[in-house]
């Protein structure tokens, strides 16, 4: 090093110091690369995945994903390309200072300047002789961001501050080199100072990160209409989840919409909890009941009914893969199998979900075994297991730390080093495998070479020299009532099934940066779970009783920008069985299933038998082109984005002029030909296809409007062809498609 040149250069620094240029904690005495190197590298996008932190690097310099990897980032700075990147003899001569000015051409332009506090601390830090990350280094443990929470009006702006605090027990002011990131940008948006600015209403987060920590503050901007009193009034709280939502919607000054009719609560609840219609004769009863208390016996008749089973088995058969595509067709009958008889005996989603991951023998004998046939590797079952069972994706960490998230790279081979001895061999007989713990092997963390203690997230390290079954602390700790992932995860998943829009978009997203629209009501409801013992008609039962879920979907002016609040009962397309199945229900003509797409057109054996219901198949590797439209999943990958609702151009051609409604409607002994055949006067015959399709009575308008028509047929024929159009209209109506 240039002795001669250091203390001048030293006085310098000092001088900035007074004048305020520099952060204090940036004394010449001690810079530390981990501390606050890495923080400026990753604050200017200098190891972003856009610049030098990408896999490849750029033009031949290469950082890991925002400073995760101190060594392998200081050994490229100072010791890659002959160490050409600094100059320890003239720290300003440095290529990594006259990049970032752009003293130099730099593809990536100017960074910082001269006369920036950052460039005084990566020049002292290059005078001081480029010292590298040393073992006693401070350890970052935690960031706050303040105010954490703060109410703001249209076009007010906020500054945030953050604070670092290190496990020495300092702490330090980091706002200046944290990157921010808006979470609603329709609400708030955020610069790279950490400025907020309110640009719309509602509520909108920020998420600051420093040194792999996050936290979160939260933006509210409540609507300027007038207040509607008698709306708030009117919304008298039945449980916990009408007290968290009335309190979010006076927090906003949303007023919630009034509360359904009979008429639309037996068909939405019938459609959500067991994904078919009410019968007319069902309706009828339902509207001529006059207690009190008749929806709250409704609800218990359906959470008790045989196509509850059909319904949720479908369910969970989504999300843990079953597909014969994957398996063969007996290991796929018996994961099905599995799974509905958990779903009859109503196993607590504990206890299904321990005896998963622990599952071991024949995969014909014990179902859940198939799990480990679909997931074969340790790095994919971690993956799966998180977005499953904790409703977040651990995969960014397996290259690097998660940028959004605040798993590490050595947490995740930790965690994937639970599944390293889980094996497989064959079986006795044909298709059959057999699951078992061995009790060696362990997979190795690619950074560091060796293989990392097997440890849950955010939990006691299992020991990596004991023999017994890594799979069983797994599951101890990830079923544990006071694991909040765990109850939130699976909380979103059923909410989202009752009100189209999860407390968490999407259900397989619950990382930190990614904020519950309620988090006090996603707690709540958990917590209401895990003390009913993770029963889920507990929670399915405490989500119908709701005045919440009773909602009107009819929006308010004032609510009708609301999306994520419910204020209102959420309109929703049917999903793709559910659609098929009540086309199928009203014009009593059943779908008929082939076994799979390989044998779709072997005619005479290849289907399952006639009657059974989509929402009955075990397996999604059956044809049928009207599923495909409308969005089933292929069950290839553990993700809710396999589903979509999206609509289409190929949707709407197939309502209007495919083969499935209009066939079933030509039929020769379907549900016109019935009503037909009864010899009942229009009036009637009318009144049962609108309680068919709508669960509802025709108002006077259309109820005029049709018998007209048909009392202007004469020929059998053609008052057949005008009743067809009659049931056409209505499945192909917004109200027959959607849940409302």
């Amino acid at each position: 090093m240039n002795l001669r040149m250091r203390p001048v250069f030293s006085v310098s620094i000092q001088l900035l110091g007074c004048l305020g240029l520099i952060a204090s904690s940036a004394s010449a005495a001690d810079i530390s690369f981990r501390n606050q190197v890495q923080p400026l590298l990753a604050r200017y996008g200098c190891s972003s995945g856009a610049c030098h932190g990408a896999a490849a690097g750029q033009g031949g310099f290469r950082l890991s994903l925002r400073g995760y990897d101190d060594m392998g980032d200081y050994l490229s700075i100072t010791r890659s390309a002959q160490g050409r990147r600094i100059t320890l003899e003239d720290p300003s001569r440095s290529l990594l200072l006259m990049k970032a000015t752009k003293a130099v051409p730099h593809k990536g332009g100017e960074k910082i300047k001269a006369d920036w506090p950052e460039y005084q601390i990566l020049a002292e830090w290059i005078a001081q002789g480029a010292p590298g990350p040393l073992e006693n280094d401070a350890r970052i443990q935690r960031i706050e961001v303040s105010p954490a929470h703060v109410t703001l009006k249209a076009g007010q702006t906020q500054p945030l501050k953050v604070t670092a605090f290190f496990n020495n027990g300092k702490s330090e002011d980091v706002t200046r080199w944290a990157k921010y990131t808006a979470g609603n940008t329709s609400v708030a948006t955020v610069d790279d100072d950490g400025k907020v600015k309110v640009v719309g209403r509602g509520e909108g987060t920020v998420t600051a990160w420093y040194l792999s920590q996050l936290a979160i503050a939260t933006i509210t901007v409540p609507y300027e209409h007038d207040v509607l009193a008698k709306a708030f009034e009117a919304f008298k709280p039945r449980n916990v989840i009408d007290e968290r939502v009335k309190e979010k919607l006076v927090e906003l000054n949303i007023p919630p919409s009034e509360r359904c009719t009979d008429a639309e609560f037996i068909r939405r609840a019938f459609l959500d909890v067991l994904g078919i219609l009410p019968t007319p004769e069902e309706t009828r009863t339902f509207l001529a009941d006059a207690k009190a208390d008749k929806r709250d016996r409704l609800i218990e008749q359906l959470l008790q009914r045989p196509e509850f089973v059909d319904f949720w088995s479908y369910k969970w058969s989504d999300l843990l893969l079953v597909n014969s595509d994957k398996l063969p067709v007996q290991p796929m009958w018996s994961y099905y199998q599995w799974i509905r008889r958990n779903v009859e005996l109503n196993t607590p989603w504990d206890v299904m979900v321990r005896d998963l991951l622990t599952s071991t023998g024949s995969t014909l004998e014990n179902g859940a075994g198939n799990f480990f046939t679909l997931h074969d590797e340790p790095t994919r079952l971690a993956e799966t297991v998180s977005t499953a069972f904790l409703g977040m994706s651990i995969a960014c960490a397996k290259c690097h730390n998660h940028p959004m998230e605040k798993w590490t790279n050595d947490q995740y081979f930790a965690f994937a080093n639970l599944f390293s001895r889980v094996r497989a061999k064959n079986g006795g007989v044909t298709d059959e495998r057999v699951i078992f713990a061995a009790t060696e092997g362990d997979i190795v963390q690619p950074l560091t070479g060796r293989a990392q203690t097997p440890t849950p997230l955010d939990a006691k390290p299992v020991s990596i020299t004991s023999t017994k079954d890594r799979r069983v602390p797994l599951a101890d700790w990830l079923t544990a009532p006071e694991n909040p992932w765990f109850s939130r995860a699976i909380t979103n998943r059923v909410w989202k099934n009752f009100f189209s829009t999860a407390l968490v978009e999407s259900v397989d997203d619950l990382r930190m940066t990614n904020p519950a629209s309620n988090e006090k009501l996603l707690s709540d409801a958990a917590a209401h779970l895990a003390k009913s013992k993770f029963d889920l008609k507990a929670l399915m039962r405490l989500i119908l009783q709701s005045e919440t879920y009773q909602r009107s979907s009819v929006a308010l002016p004032e609510n009708k920008d609301d999306t994520r609040f419910y204020s209102r009962y959420y309109p929703r397309r049917l999903m793709a069985e559910v659609m098929l199945d009540s086309v199928s229900q009203v014009t009593a003509v059943p779908t008929k299933f082939n076994m799979d797409k390989r044998n779709a057109n072997k005619g005479i054996g290849a289907g399952y038998p006639m009657g059974y219901r989509a929402l009955q198949l075990p397996d999604s590797n059956t044809v049928s082109y009207f599923l495909n439209s409308f969005g089933r999943p292929d069950r290839v990958q553990t993700c809710d984005c396999e589903r979509t609702n999206e609509p289409s151009m190929a949707q709407a051609l197939h309502i209007a002029n495919g083969d499935t409604m209009n066939q079933k409607l030509k039929e020769k002994d379907n549900r016109v030909a019935a009503l037909l055949a009864s010899g009942k006067p229009d009036a009637e015959i009318l009144e049962q296809a609108y309680l068919l399709c709508l669960s509802r009575e025709p108002t006077e308008k259309e109820r005029a409007g049709v018998l007209k028509v048909l009392a202007e047929v004469k020929s059998p024929e053609d008052r057949r062809l005008a009743l067809e159009d009659v049931f056409w209209g209505l499945m192909s109506s917004r109200e027959f498609l959607f849940n409302h």
